[in-house]
């Protein structure tokens, strides 16, 4: 059992053992998703060799203590504050020893076929650096789990939802792919970070998760460091997991969509230059006004359940002021 998340300075992947595959599950407040989880992770179909890292993010609704007396076996690090998605994983990682490492989000089921799966992929295409799986939604529809590099007209295009209505238009349909659910592997600019594997030879070079990226941004990052290393990037449809969704962001939708904000401004402004990143904050603060004046509007209709909308109403706002301000407003950020 290890109690505490080691010191930045430490984080060098382990020496690799006779381990086939180390799995890093980041948790944050998933009580409700951590068993099912561990469960489907032990259950990885033989003879793969796995071990399973937990990082708990300072969770206060047991779900370390979950870990700890229903799951001994799992490697459970214990960090005394929240460190943010990529820190945690990269604490995470500094003590994985398997050939190939997993990170894999709490409120993933994961079959017992999908990493062996993934794993063979892999190992007869020595140039694949990092795949990911096909995402399964929690009613069973295949999803989307990969985007396009975003561009400032990808993002404009987004701003005022051409993406939605031209979706098959390779010119107007955005960097989101919502009609990309291809059913052989496929190279792809962008892995969501729902379910990462990654070859530990890929991973020396490429180095681990960004920890400035508190939440969100990694993905693309990380994606595009790949790239830029000349390792393949893979959707490997022939594996699937379910992604049930929101087992973080809906305890605290407002918080989580400026987090959202920082962390996409925080990969721009690493990527591209000055009057680049003026630009892309001009057209994200236009997304945010754009949908905060239509759910406002949703929102004062007559007859209609108004909840939902005006929820959205106040999240745009805030990031609509965070966009131009790049301050938080304490009164309407949720604390959890």
């Amino acid at each position: 059992m290890r109690n505490e998340a080691k010191a930045e300075s430490e984080l060098e992947p382990a020496t690799c053992t006779h381990v086939d595959v180390s799995v890093v599950v980041v948790t944050w407040n998933a009580q409700r998703f951590i068993g099912e989880c561990m469960t489907s992770l032990q259950a990885t179909a033989a003879p793969l060799s796995v071990e399973i890292v937990v990082v708990d993010n300072a969770s206060s609704d047991g779900t370390a203590k979950i870990v700890r007396e229903k799951f001994p076996d799992v490697h459970l690090i214990e960090s005394p504050t929240n460190l943010g998605f990529a820190k945690a994983n990269n604490v995470g990682i500094a003590v994985c020893r398997g050939r190939y490492i997993c990170l894999i989000n709490p409120d993933v089921h994961i079959p017992s076929d999908c990493i062996p799966r993934l794993l063979q992929y892999m190992e007869s295409h020595a140039d694949i650096g990092l795949i990911g799986p096909r995402l399964i939604e929690w009613d069973g529809r295949p999803g989307r789990s990969t985007m396009r590099f975003p561009t400032l007209w990808s993002l404009f295009c987004r701003a005022i939802a051409l993406d939605r209505l031209l979706k098959r238009s390779r010119l107007f349909g955005g960097f989101l792919m919502y009609d990309f659910l291809p059913d052989e592997p496929q190279d792809v600019d962008v892995l969501n970070g729902w379910f990462w594997m990654v070859r530990r030879e890929a991973l020396a070079e490429v180095g681990v998760l960004d920890r400035r990226l508190f939440m969100y941004g990694d993905d693309i990052d990380w994606s595009y460091r790949f790239h830029q290393a000349g390792w393949r990037v893979v959707l490997y449809p022939n594996a699937q997991a379910t992604h049930y969704g929101g087992g973080t962001t809906e305890r605290a939708p407002i918080r989580f969509a400026i987090e959202r904000e920082r962390a996409n401004l925080q990969y721009w402004r690493k990527f591209h230059g000055p009057i680049s990143t003026l630009a892309y904050r001009g057209i994200c603060s236009l997304n945010s006004f754009i949908r905060f004046a239509g759910y406002a509007i949703v929102s004062c209709l007559p007859g209609r359940p108004n909840g939902a909308a005006m929820n959205k109403r106040r999240k745009n706002a805030a990031c609509l002021r965070w966009l131009l301000t790049l301050k938080y407003n304490e009164s309407e950020v949720e604390h959890v």
